[in-house]
């Protein structure tokens, strides 16, 4: 039997009928669908949305915060869902551009159905077209290529038959997942076809728990029985594959001691006895100083980016060996490790078994006992310091973390807030800390907060956003004003560009370019310029307050939890006053030659820093 549907009332069909499942619990995998409605989109997907209201449409401002809305959604949702995206052709679509990169380079699933020009071609050039003398096979849409995990234009509606299936097979891949595009030209959305009705029907994609090889198991368990420093590095597939309480009995089994990449805190909790903190450049003095010693890493769902393997200086041991549990293949023999391709979970359990009698030599736990408590010691002086006003940022974090309450969940992104939380914020929850940091991008943080929010209704869900992040994307506010969808704001004034204000001066230079300055004598160098923040949350409909104390920040935290409504707290912070590096280093190449003496300096410690680096074969 067949139905007669336009292309776009198909799709809409199709998605609201597609179901994830893992461990035996099913799960709706597209909630719904986000938008803004064009030329390109209107007549076809929107009028498809608004005949079936079994798909639920969210009207956004920002074709790139939507889609950080939903890479947010589905990773508050371990991957087992996620919401659909739809925009006009042009720039509508190219505005999803980045929101692609980083749901892919963070391996998370979304579904963007951009719409595209006349498949038909007798009308182009359409309004936003680009053309192209070689070819008339190329539309802004293939810009999408190199940050998409599956990419398609459908030309004929049976076309769709096929594409969607293949989609949603790459949207529950806990190995290929990310940005998933299926570009819509605007007269195929609206043609009509006779769709199937079983294409229709309910469908069930079951998220695997994968195995890995017995034999490298094996082997994996004979090199921790032999190790004496081994370390375990978690990472966001700890947290994806839901296997906190299996990484937190493995480390108790063995005495191993766990440090977290920034996709990964939140694995352990912070008072986990062989929990050490941060990993990497932006890490903990006791997890570098161990990283730096282990003869053995057990690395568990981690990409090794830079900052976690502090630009491949982190592991100094010449006998230093790796296992990789990852379900990845390509990120399982990343350090030359040996490979255990599977989920993290399942592979836990089976090492633990495996490697049953094992437990580290009580020397070594005494030393990761102290190292412990000497670094809670240090993150109870930053968090109170009582510098100021204005305040420290390490302040800031401190009395968020104190009014949070265990389940609530931190949101920020960019600058250099994502450091000094990697290093300060106690989790006490597996999903209570979501950072954007595989492609820190600036604007992320209220959109995905509004993300989170939609995905976890229940928990009170805390964005950390600097001023210049804001000021890039803040118009989602609306957006969660407008569902009811509540988040509480944290927006630190330090007039700039902090992080790479920090970051120039550390390089030699004066931080040109990253304060916010009126031009005086043809530079950027005149007074701070005034950004009334207060003012511009409240216009987009926020309860908007400035802090100005520690006192101020708690009780206006305080009102925050108690309001059903989004809030907006401003609070100024002290440029200067910053979290210091722990016992790492990150690689920033530095000018070869120059005329200013402090580049020179700076120059002549990368050098012998770099030298520390290593490659793992």
């Amino acid at each position: 039997m067949t139905t007669r549907m336009t292309v776009a009332q198909a799709v809409v069909a199709f998605l609201k009928n597609q179901y994830s499942e893992r461990d035996g619990k099913k799960a709706r995998l597209v909630e719904g669908c986000l938008g803004i409605f064009g030329h390109g989109n209107v007549a076809g997907i929107g009028q498809a949305l608004e005949q079936d209201p079994g798909l639920l449409y969210y009207l956004f401002r920002n074709e790139q915060a939507m889609v950080h809305t939903a890479a947010a959604f589905a990773k508050a949702s371990n991957r087992l869902r996620t919401l659909a995206c739809t925009t006009s052709i042009g720039p509508g679509a190219t505005n999803m551009v980045t929101g692609a990169a980083l749901a892919t380079i963070n391996r998370l699933p979304v579904l963007l159905l951009p719409g595209d020009i006349f498949a038909r071609r007798s009308v182009a050039p359409v309004l936003q077209q680009l053309e192209s003398s070689a070819t008339q096979d190329i539309s802004v849409n293939d810009c999408f290529k190199p940050v998409a995990r599956y990419w398609d234009r459908i030309e004929r509606p049976e076309q769709l038959l096929t594409s969607l299936p293949a989609a949603m097979r790459v949207l529950t891949s806990p190995s290929d997942t990310g940005a998933v595009v299926v570009s819509l030209p605007q007269d195929v959305q609206a043609e009509a076809f006779d769709c199937p009705d079983e294409f229709l029907e309910k469908r069930v994609w079951t998220v695997p728990r994968t195995r890995c090889d017995r034999d490298l198991l094996a082997r994996a368990a004979e090199w921790i029985r032999s190790s004496r420093k081994p370390l375990i590095v978690a990472g966001g597939g700890v947290l994806y594959s839901e296997a906190s309480q299996s990484l937190a009995e493995f480390a108790a089994q063995t005495g191993i001691p766990v440090c977290e990449t920034q996709a990964g805190k939140g694995s352990l909790p912070f008072d986990h006895p062989q929990e050490l903190g941060a990993m990497g450049a932006t890490g903990t003095p006791g997890a570098n100083v161990l990283a730096r010693e282990a003869d053995l890493i057990i690395g568990i769902g981690t990409r090794y980016s830079d900052f976690t393997t502090a630009s491949q200086t982190a592991f100094q041991n010449p006998s230093v060996r790796f296992i990789n549990i990852n379900v990845c293949e390509f990120d399982a023999g990343k350090q030359a490790a040996l490979p255990l391709v599977g989920d993290a979970r399942v592979t836990l359990e089976e090492l633990a078994k495996a490697a049953e009698g094992f437990k580290v030599h009580p020397q070594y736990s005494a030393r990761v006992q102290a190292l412990r408590e000497a670094w809670e010691a240090e993150v109870t002086r930053i968090h109170n310091l009582n510098w100021g006003p204005p305040i420290s940022q390490g302040e800031v974090i401190g009395v968020v973390n104190e009014v949070s309450g265990p389940r609530d969940v931190v949101v920020c992104a960019a600058g250099s807030l994502p450091g000094d939380l990697h290093k300060l914020w106690r989790t006490r929850d597996p999903k209570g800390y979501h950072l954007e940091y595989g492609y820190s991008c600036m604007g992320y943080e209220i959109a995905g907060g509004l993300g989170v929010k939609m995905a976890a209704p229940d928990r009170e869900v805390y964005v950390m956003v600097g001023d210049g992040s804001y000021l890039m994307m803040a118009q989602e506010i609306v957006t969660s004003v407008q569902e009811g969808v509540k988040v509480n704001i944290i927006l630190l004034d330090n007039h700039g560009f902090s992080s790479i204000g920090g970051l120039s001066r550390a390089c030699g230079n004066r931080g040109m370019g990253t304060e916010y300055r009126y031009r005086k004598n043809g530079k950027l160098e005149g007074d701070p310029v005034s950004v009334d923040f207060v003012s511009n949350a409240g216009s987009l409909g926020a309860e908007a307050v400035r802090a100005r104390t520690r006192d101020d920040l708690r009780a206006a935290l305080l009102n925050a939890r108690r309001s059903s409504k989004t809030s907006v707290i401003v609070i100024e912070t002290d440029y200067s006053q910053r979290v210091p590096g722990y016992e790492s280093w990150w690689d920033v190449p530095i000018a070869e030659v120059s005329q200013v003496p402090t580049v020179q300096t700076a120059r002549e410690r990368y050098v012998e820093a770099k030298k520390k680096e290593r490659l793992f074969w």
